[in-house]
């Protein structure tokens, strides 16, 4: 068994659960932290066992480019090569590939006739049709190729234990047009992840990889509907939530979860793709039945200064150590956390380096924290 619920709350429709794994058992609602390019940002793997992180993300459009599946693969996959020997998942990378023409800053330009996205200087960025989608490397501008069949083929040589079907990610503010358009392309693809996954489980492997679908449909009711059914209609192990709206906007996401759960399978785990950029977003989704979430906010705000702490020590739930406040301040971040930092260092200390750029304070553990309770 993938996933058994352990306990549902009778006020809502949260619920713990187990998901087992050949790489270790996850214990849900989790927040998972991004480690895009197979390392989490300003953290070591020795940090992430210290806070009882269970899973890890890796992200297959920026792994695809370098170091490259091919060479992941001679290490028996992204396990060994970063020495991390829990649970890791892989997005397929298609939201990274729709947003290199999605840039707000750029202006791209939408033609729904072929899906062509074009920066400001009318350069083509990317290029979606049916069977997938060519688009070029933001590292060197190399041509490269994603279709279902291969999303999952560089995914199984990642080594992921869960991974992602490759889908048409949606903007915030996609018409009706264009993303029903999305969500038929992404429902074909999914079948065709769906084959090819099934295909590559049955070669010998040293683990299983579980495969979840994405459901789409933008801020459109209907079609949020519709994606649920029919991806629930597929034998995927895990349901997962997509789109721009996801975790970008709380009140969409709240809207689009109340639509899609009377037709999701309660018997799956459930992933809102992106969600956690603030810890309250955390108890808005659990609330809807959500076991899984992820975020690059914790390690992306702590850089500019912005600490999780317990709600004890701010009804915020975050400080920011470059306050001049905090120069003389001898307390920890979070009396109640028990990682290294709150342990061993003040937040005078911390702000020093904070202010200098010396370093970059990260803790992650109050999400550890706020998901348990």
């Amino acid at each position: 068994m993938f996933f058994h619920i352990t306990h549902t709350d009778k006020k809502s429709q949260a619920r713990t659960g187990i998901i087992h794994t050949d790489h270790g058992d996850i214990q849900t609602p989790v927040f998972m932290p991004v480690g895009t390019q197979a390392t989490v940002k300003t953290l070591d793997v020795a940090d992430l066992k210290t806070i009882d992180v269970s899973i890890i993300l890796g992200n297959t459009y920026h792994l695809h480019l370098r170091p490259g599946e091919d060479l992941i693969a001679q290490f028996d996959g992204l396990h060994k090569f970063i020495g991390w020997d829990r649970p890791i998942l892989t997005d397929s990378g298609g939201f990274q590939v729709f947003s290199l023409g999605l840039q707000k800053e750029s202006k791209g330009i939408r033609n729904t006739n072929d899906t062509k996205l074009r920066n400001s200087k009318n350069e083509q960025l990317i290029k979606i049709d049916d069977e997938g989608v060519t688009f070029r490397s933001h590292i060197d501008g190399s041509k490269h190729r994603f279709t279902p069949e291969n999303a999952i083929q560089i995914q199984h040589k990642i080594g992921a234990d869960i991974i992602m079907a490759f889908d048409e990610c949606t903007p915030d503010d996609a018409d009706i047009v264009y993303t029903k358009k999305a969500m038929t392309r992404t429902h074909a693809w999914a079948k065709r992840c769906l084959d090819e996954h099934n295909k590559l489980n049955k070669k010998k492997s040293a683990y299983k990889k579980f495969l979840f679908g994405i459901i789409q449909g933008a801020n459109h009711k209907e079609l949020r509907e519709e994606s649920a059914q029919e991806i629930s209609k597929l034998n995927f192990d895990g349901i997962a939530i997509g789109g721009e709206s996801v975790g970008y906007n709380m009140k969409a996401t709240r809207d689009i979860l109340d639509w899609i759960n009377p037709y999701i399978p309660q018997d799956k785990p459930h992933y809102t793709m992106g969600v956690g950029y603030s810890p309250r977003d955390l108890f808005a989704v659990v609330e809807k039945g959500v076991d899984m979430f992820d975020c690059v906010a914790p390690t992306r705000v702590a850089r500019n200064g912005r600490l999780f702490v317990h709600k004890k020590i701010n009804t915020k739930l975050y400080i920011n150590i470059t306050n001049s406040g905090f120069k003389t301040d001898p307390n920890p971040i979070d009396k109640y956390c028990g990682c290294f930092t709150c342990q061993n260092h003040s937040r005078a200390y911390l702000h020093h380096h904070s202010t200098h750029k010396n370093c970059s304070p990260i803790d992650l553990r109050p999400y550890i924290m706020y998901t348990s309770l």
